[in-house]
C-alpha cells in the first residue's frame, strides 16, 4: 500500500446492522453523524419517497433520496459499512441514477452561471435584484 493512503472500508457482514445516520456519514454524504441525523429528522433523506428514522437499518438494494444544500441524489445502496473510508471507498457504497446526476450537474451549472452573472452579492438583494433572481431561475416556457 502506498504511503498516506487508507485501505478501502471493509464491508459489514450480512448479520451486522448499520444505522442510516452512520451509513450516510460513512458514505460521505455528511461530514458528521449529527448532521446526517439532523437531515434524516428534517425529512431530507427518504426511503422510496417515505420518511425514515435515524435508527433505520440500511440494506443493500434500498433506494434513497438525499437532499443536501438544494441538491438531490437518487441513490441505491450497493454496500453497507459503518467505517468511514476515503472517497473512492465511499463511492462504492452506492450507485446514483443517471437522471439524478444529470439534474444535479445542471443545477450546479445554473448556480455557477448565476454567480458569474453577478447575481449573488455580499449583501441582501434589493427589490430589483430579487426580481432579477426570480426571472433568472423561473422556468421558461418552451
Amino acid at each position: 500500500m502506498a504511503r498516506g493512503t487508507k485501505p478501502a472500508a471493509p464491508a459489514v457482514e450480512a448479520d451486522d446492522k448499520v444505522r442510516l445516520d452512520k451509513w450516510l456519514w460513512a458514505a460521505r454524504f455528511f461530514k458528521t453523524r449529527a448532521l446526517a441525523a439532523e437531515a434524516i429528522d428534517g425529512g431530507r433523506v427518504r426511503l422510496d419517497g417515505e420518511r425514515v428514522k435515524t435508527s433505520h437499518v440500511v440494506r443493500t438494494g434500498e433506494a434513497y433520496t438525499v437532499t443536501r444544500e438544494g441538491l438531490n441524489w437518487a441513490i441505491t445502496v450497493t454496500g453497507v459499512t459503518d467505517k468511514r473510508g476515503n472517497g473512492a471507498a465511499a463511492a462504492l457504497m452506492y450507485s446514483e441514477s443517471p437522471e439524478s446526476a444529470r439534474e444535479r450537474e445542471d443545477e450546479l451549472a445554473k448556480r455557477k452561471d448565476a454567480f458569474q452573472a453577478g447575481i449573488y452579492l455580499n449583501q441582501r438583494p434589493t427589490k430589483r435584484d430579487r426580481r432579477d433572481l426570480i426571472k433568472y431561475f423561473e422556468p421558461r416556457d418552451s
